[in-house]
């Protein structure tokens, strides 16, 4: 089965996420507040992209069950995480003109990238398989952290975004349908799918790295001089 082979896979990055800084202060409420506004910054970009490649797979889908699926999850986007952070932006007082002004980190650049390049290089059961592991993972550790919730009010209602029954029932559903695919690929589409879920499920872990320390681009080296 496609999602227990990757889970195996996955095992350093995915149950590395639930023991990472940024998670366990997150539920202790003791996660630096620079920290989570970076966090939601470069989370905004991700789910802009993430939500436009639910559009571009559901306008190309033949399989019905798979484009209701990804119109199911971009309204499931459209609806809760975005809507949410819509007002986590506005109690934080995050302008436009922050955003414009914060470079999007190395890794929410390559994870959005990874997931984009299953359009070119991937099938649509390998993009399919690239998009699983965010809803997946954020709905165990959603429901994982809400049995004891975060003093913090701001960060006790992130956990709530993903702990309800309806995220878990969504991913339940995007497993199943993942199964079937997989099992009707061929060998080297069987590859494609393994492998973008194990990129995408790496990116995740890193996303915590990247927040936690307000990661950016390197700067080179200024004393360089164009090469003659």
């Amino acid at each position: 089965m496609f999602t227990e082979k990757v889970r195996k896979k996955t095992i350093p990055y995915w149950e590395g996420s639930f023991s990472h800084p940024f998670i366990v202060e997150l539920q202790k409420g003791s996660l630096d507040s620079d920290v989570f506004r970076y966090y939601l910054i470069q989370d905004r970009y991700y789910l802009e992209h993430f939500s436009k490649l639910h559009i571009l797979l559901a306008e190309t889908a033949a399989d019905k069950k798979v484009r209701d699926m990804l119109l199911s999850g971009a309204k499931h986007l459209a609806d809760g995480e975005l809507m949410i952070r819509e007002e986590f932006f506005s109690e934080l007082r995050i302008t436009d003109e922050e955003i414009a002004k914060t470079p999007i980190a190395p890794t929410a650049y390559h994870y959005v990238s990874h997931m984009y390049r299953q359009l070119t290089d991937g099938t649509m059961n390998s993009a399919l398989a690239g998009l699983l592991p965010c809803a997946w993972l954020y709905q165990e550790i959603g429901g994982h952290l809400a049995t004891g919730g975060s003093p913090h009010p701001l960060y006790d209602r992130w956990i709530e975004t993903y702990a309800g029954e309806d995220s878990a029932q969504e991913v339940r559903r995007q497993c199943s349908l993942l199964n079937t695919l997989y099992e009707h690929s061929d060998a080297v589409e069987q590859h494609q799918m393994t492998e973008a879920f194990v990129i995408s499920a790496k990116m995740e872990f890193l996303f915590w790295e990247m927040a936690y320390t307000l990661q950016t681009w390197p700067e080179g080296d200024h004393h360089a001089v164009p090469f003659r």
